[in-house]
């Protein structure tokens, strides 16, 4: 048993695991940093960050050995726990920044949210393999609506726009590969439009709102709307070909960078490292994009096919959007940088897809 189990670690995919190991390394670098400025040096979400990591690559192993078909016969069950969770946050959530979306449970909090991400790629991978020889598309588009709106709605309602927005994007793609006809995007068009229409009058908070205006015309108000991206993009700028060097950031070490450790974790990197640290960052990034490609091209089952297309889609919509929100091409949405930014629930969730994503190469190249 012990020689299969070393069989298959000799057939991982190496490269993208260790892209993914420097990617959570550059997170937690960053982090550490940022709390040598908090008050006595706090180092207390370093620290849980680094625990998680450590649990969340230990996790990450568990599915890569375990099949992923699994993931198939378990679909509905875990797409019910997902709805049961994100309707329970309502009664006994945690609310952060006028969002309620985290479950706590003494010094532990999840954020259930992340967690429907990984179910609604699953759910929809197994519909969208599963109907692959249907002709009647138009059905098919009609179920797969009713598949994502429950969670959906119930995201609007903590309300998550960025979370929901990631999960639309994630459908939409995934329906572009499934090969809907042109004729039926009119229609997806339309039910993102009113779905945005119904969120801005009965979900959004003035805030969200305010963001999106801010955004759309970033002259309006500047200065008390738009003062999180006005010191991202001073960070940005502030870090120059080499960078201020660690702990000697301005705006996260005095902070004038709110969410330093989440949402704006990219700014502080850039301050901190400059041209050179950004650009080892995103050599990274492009390294783990295309071994996830590369695995795609390899991968004959639909079903597996479909779960890489929605992990791509997944971290690459939610990096394309945390970077565009530290330099102002995109809405502060509170979307986190995958695999960096703080904050428990969405690192383990993207571990266990990567866990998953091994499985799939692993049983593209080897049975089990």
């Amino acid at each position: 048993m012990i020689k299969h189990y070393f069989y298959y670690l000799k057939n991982f995919d190496w490269i993208l695991l260790l892209s993914v190991l420097l990617l959570v390394s550059f997170g937690l670098m960053a982090i550490y940093t940022i709390g040598l400025g908090g008050p006595g040096n706090s180092l207390i979400n370093f620290k849980k960050q680094a625990i998680l990591a450590i649990i969340g690559f230990a996790i990450l192993f568990v599915f890569a050995f375990l099949d992923y078909k699994i993931l198939y016969a378990y679909s509905f069950y875990l797409y019910i726990l997902a709805i049961l969770l994100l309707v329970i946050v309502f009664f006994w959530g945690k609310t952060v920044n006028g969002t309620t979306g985290w479950l706590g449970f003494k010094n532990l909090t999840i954020q259930p949210v992340e967690f429907a991400k990984l179910v609604l790629i699953i759910v929809l991978a197994k519909f969208f393999s599963k109907h692959s020889n249907n002709v009647d598309q138009l059905k098919n588009l009609s179920f797969s609506i009713i598949l994502i709106l429950p969670i959906i709605l119930l995201i609007l309602l903590q309300p998550d726009f960025g979370s929901a927005i990631i999960l639309l994007i994630i459908w939409f793609v995934m329906l572009f590969f499934f090969g809907t006809r042109k004729r039926y995007y009119f229609s997806i068009l339309l039910f993102s439009i009113l779905l945005f229409l119904f969120s801005w009058f009965f979900l959004f908070k003035p805030y969200q709102k305010q963001r999106i205006k801010t955004f759309i015309n970033p002259n309006t108000n500047v200065l008390a709307q738009d003062y999180n991206v006005i010191q991202a993009k001073i960070a940005v700028g502030a870090g120059g070909f080499s960078g201020r060097a660690l702990n000697l950031s301005s705006q996260s070490q005095l902070k004038f960078l709110p969410s330093a450790s989440n949402d704006f974790i990219y700014a502080v990197i850039c301050e901190e490292l400059g041209f050179l640290g950004v650009s080892l960052l995103f050599t990274l990034f492009i390294v783990f994009y295309i071994r996830l490609i590369k695995i795609m091209f390899k991968v004959k089952d639909g079903f597996g096919l479909y779960l890489l297309i929605g992990a791509f889609i997944l971290f690459f919509t939610q990096t394309f959007i945390n970077i565009g929100m530290n330099i102002g091409i995109a809405p502060v949405v509170g979307i986190s940088l995958p695999f960096l930014s703080s904050g428990g629930s969405f690192l383990i969730i993207c571990l266990i897809i990567i866990g998953i994503v091994e499985n799939i190469y692993l049983k593209s190249k080897i049975s089990f």
